[in-house]
């Protein structure tokens, strides 16, 4: 890649804290690195010299795997942490954590962790750059970029495009990410779900909220559906999964008697036959597959961009 552009902040804690000019950097670099892991050879030696650690304390499979994936196809040294094998099980501390972990000369951390904050707590304490793979039900700042990536793919630019955000909006990081990248890109957004799973603050986000899915949508060019993530709610909010599959599942016959064509998508995983039916997820309608794809070359993006602005602000 010739001149090496650079993004306005040396971590990648939120979606908050970026431009709309680092979202359209982060885009055209993701599209040169998406045509290297389509050739025979998927490797470059961008980040030859650079170690990156993924610290784990959540459970992860598709974050964690497109993290290591997108890190190798740029030569980096890879180290994988995981809380359930460490001394965080004997009461150490997140910053003894990963000082003990930057001791080792470790040049980036990519973090997932439970508390909300936790990556701007670190990134006050520690020099190297740390990108959010997801804090609690706060955000998940790569999800939103390739989830609007994969949009623009679909329908062009997103000024003026209607997204549905359909689901369990209360417990999601994804939603809130996707709130901030789409309205950054000048897109209109609406959110849909029972009204126990939609926050009492979004108006002051300027979200509106459709507690009607039919309508919601027929309103939209985009839905993006969320899981129902029953693992993060300490109480009951749906009567059953059968229930909600009733009022806010989409399958094909909904998406056929539609008066147009929407794009589908989910950051997965999948609950099929709750929030999404087989023949949904399936259909000509769905983006969920380049979605995936295109979380490997909107991560080595990020990767990329991050560590040429090592030394810098």
């Amino acid at each position: 890649m010739s001149t090496i552009q650079k993004l306005s902040t040396k971590h990648l804690l939120g979606i908050k804290y970026i431009t709309e000019e680092d979202i359209h950097l982060i885009f055209e670099t993701a599209k040169n690195f998406k045509e290297v892991i389509n050739r025979p050879i998927k490797k470059v030696p961008s980040l030859r010299d650079v170690t990156i650690a993924n610290l784990f304390f959540e459970n992860s499979t598709r974050t964690k795997l497109s993290f290591e994936l997108a890190e190798k196809r740029l030569s980096a040294d890879v180290v994988n942490f995981s809380s359930s094998s460490s001394s965080v099980k004997k009461g150490e501390s997140l910053l003894d954590t990963v000082n003990n972990i930057l001791s080792m000369k470790v040049d980036m951390v990519v973090m997932r962790h439970p508390a909300p904050g936790a990556h701007f707590f670190l990134s006050q304490h520690i020099d190297a750059n740390i990108i959010n793979a997801g804090d609690g039900t706060h955000e998940h700042p790569t999800q939103a970029l390739l989830d609007a990536f994969s949009m623009k793919e679909r329908i062009g630019k997103l000024a003026n495009k209607k997204i549905l955000i359909v689901g369990d909006i209360m417990h999601s990081r994804v939603a809130l990410s996707n709130i901030f990248c789409l309205q950054k890109l000048g897109a209109k957004v609406k959110v849909c779900g029972p009204p126990t799973l939609i926050p009492k603050n979004l108006a002051m986000l300027g979200v509106e909220v459709e507690y009607d899915l039919h309508k919601g949508l027929q309103w939209c060019d985009v839905a993006n559906v969320l899981r129902i993530q029953l693992e993060r709610q300490d109480i009951k909010y749906i009567p059953s999964l059968r229930e909600y599959a009733q009022f806010y599942g989409i399958d094909k016959k909904l998406l056929d008697n539609l008066d147009k064509e929407i794009v589908l998508m989910h950051p997965g995983p999948i609950n099929r036959g709750v929030e999404l039916s087989s023949d949904a997820a399936d259909s000509h309608h769905s983006i969920i597959l380049q979605q995936v794809e295109n979380g490997v070359a909107i991560r080595m993006a990020v990767l990329y961009l991050l560590a040429s602005s090592r030394g810098g602000n």
